[in-house]
């Protein structure tokens, strides 16, 4: 059943009109009264609901059963991504969604290509969150990632939580399958396409960050994320 993100209180045999996006997507979708659609507001829970009128513009349904199931990861991953340009961070930031991350923390950092401040930092931020409500409407996860304001690498490692903070880099670099004990909260730091300085290795190892490899091979930075995630969710969390 298609699914749709709604960001309204949902209970079971409460009759509403659909947000207008959702009764366009449900239009392209060409579906018809008496189908049912799957709804979720992000509190963990699906949302079984039957179309009852559908015009052009609006839609109302009743919600007829609720599904209490989790597509989560028991692995918490907070995606510390230095923003990159064009596409590829909108790909990162669904991809890595579709992985099973928690938290999306962007950053600035020195190499960056894409510099946002003010205004136009909150709208990208807010485009962000958009991509990442609708990869969680396909990969039928009911939680959603939160994607936090963007700060600096400098006031990130500053405020930092204290759970393992690992970073992709060649300097000092150990193998997922060193760290030792085994992680259950974790956040990952994935520099931008030109990579990190020196100056910014060097503050985050001063501020307990550990660095891991992935191989001799350079990867991009959309990959270097994608690939740690999947590497990570195999040895720690619930790919079998």
């Amino acid at each position: 059943m298609p699914r749709f993100y709604v960001s309204q209180d949902l209970s079971p045999q409460q009759t509403f009109r659909l947000p207008e996006n959702v009764v366009r997507h449900i239009q392209v979708l060409r579906l018809r009264v008496g189908e049912n659609i799957v709804l979720f507001n992000g509190n963990g829970n699906a949302y079984i609901a039957h179309l009852q009128e559908l015009g052009k513009r609006e839609a109302t349904c009743q919600i007829i059963d609720v599904a209490e199931q989790s597509a989560e990861s028991p692995l918490h991953i907070q995606l510390v991504q230095a923003i990159s340009s064009g596409e590829r961070m909108d790909f990162t930031l669904q991809k890595s969604v579709e992985l099973g991350v928690s938290r999306i923390q962007p950053i600035v950092s020195e190499r960056c290509v894409v510099k946002l401040s003010g205004e136009r930092a909150d709208k990208r931020v807010q485009r962000w969150q958009e991509i990442v409500i609708a990869a969680c409407e396909q990969c039928g996860r009911n939680r959603i990632p939160e994607v936090l304001p963007i700060v600096s690498l400098k006031d990130y490692l500053q405020q930092k939580e204290t759970h393992l903070h690992i970073l992709m880099s060649l300097r000092h670099a150990k193998s997922l399958r060193d760290i030792d004990p085994v992680p259950q909260n974790i956040s990952l730091l994935i520099g931008p396409e030109g990579g990190w300085t020196a100056t910014e290795e060097q503050w985050a190892f001063d501020s307990g960050c550990q660095a891991i490899t992935l191989g001799k091979r350079v990867l991009r930075t959309e990959t270097a994320s994608l690939a740690a995630i999947a590497a990570m969710q195999t040895l720690w969390g619930d790919f079998v």
